[in-house]
């Protein structure tokens, strides 16, 4: 895989509304696993939608290995990407296979239906996201970390290059995210190029080989290597908050702390 997908001075507003974002650069290249952080409303989810083509920017270009994303066909853009949103939550009953099976779609036939390449190439990612044994499961019966998993499994099943991913562990808990985290890296080094949205900075610091760091102004704040975006200074422009950046005890990363706002006693 060596595809790469940019966006170049990208501005943004939602109908009437002041920017969401401004004069935004990203690349999310093949081989490498980019978190995207910031504090709220600074505009990380818009952005996932923008380099996703859901949206389309005011200004500015998204580019897929330095094509207009605009360009190309829906089905054609979801067999190079995949973007997997905050919230995913079936309408009515559905296995795990059947959950993995709908990323297939790109790849359907002209009435929709699948094949025996299809199901081989469903069964191979839910062997890779180490979710084979949940298959014949009701999705909704799962818990938190296997929803993830399954629903990472649906999106490789699509077959894409660049994989987008919205929050995708603000619901687990400590070693569940740690686990969905460590996957994507894996899938990273395979060659894949990963986008992940968290607020959560030091799993970011620890699993991500690139930040992008959006501030309150809706604009870059840094980007780089974690060790060289997660300082002090840049992490309290960009929040607007009182942060202490040190080293993580267990790991070679920077580890993040802020500092709660003093108040009056009462």
């Amino acid at each position: 895989m060596t595809a790469t997908l940019e966006a170049q001075s990208v501005s943004f507003a939602y109908e009437k509304e002041p920017l969401v974002l401004d004069a935004v650069d990203v690349s999310i290249p093949a081989g490498t696993m980019t978190g995207i952080v910031g504090p709220n409303g600074c505009g990380k989810s818009t952005l996932l939608r923008l380099l996703c083509g859901l949206l389309r920017p005011q200004l500015g270009h998204i580019l897929m290995d330095g094509a207009e994303l605009s360009r190309l066909s829906g089905r054609a853009r979801a067999r190079r990407l995949a973007f997997l949103p905050q919230a995913v939550n079936p309408a009515f009953a559905m296995s795990v296979f059947e959950v993995v099976c709908l990323g297939r779609y790109p790849h359907a036939g002209p009435f929709g239906g699948l094949g025996p390449k299809d199901f081989d190439v469903a069964r191979r990612c839910l062997r890779d996201t180490e979710t084979e044994h949940l298959r014949p499961r009701d999705f909704l019966s799962l818990s938190g970390g296997e929803r993830q998993r399954v629903l990472l499994a649906s999106i490789l099943a699509q077959e894409p290059e660049i994989l987008l991913l919205d929050e995708p562990t603000s619901a687990l808990d400590i070693h569940h995210e740690a686990e969905v985290f460590a996957l994507l890296r894996q899938l990273a080094a395979q060659g894949y190029g990963v986008g992940v949205v968290t607020h959560d900075l030091n799993a970011a610091a620890r699993f991500c080989g690139r930040i992008l760091l959006l501030g309150a102004g809706h604009a870059v704040v840094a980007a780089g290597a974690p060790q060289d975006v997660f300082r002090e200074a840049a992490l309290c422009a960009a929040y607007g908050a009182a942060i202490r950046v040190g080293r993580h005890p267990f790991v070679d990363a920077p580890f993040v702390d802020a500092l709660p706002q003093e108040r009056p006693a009462p």
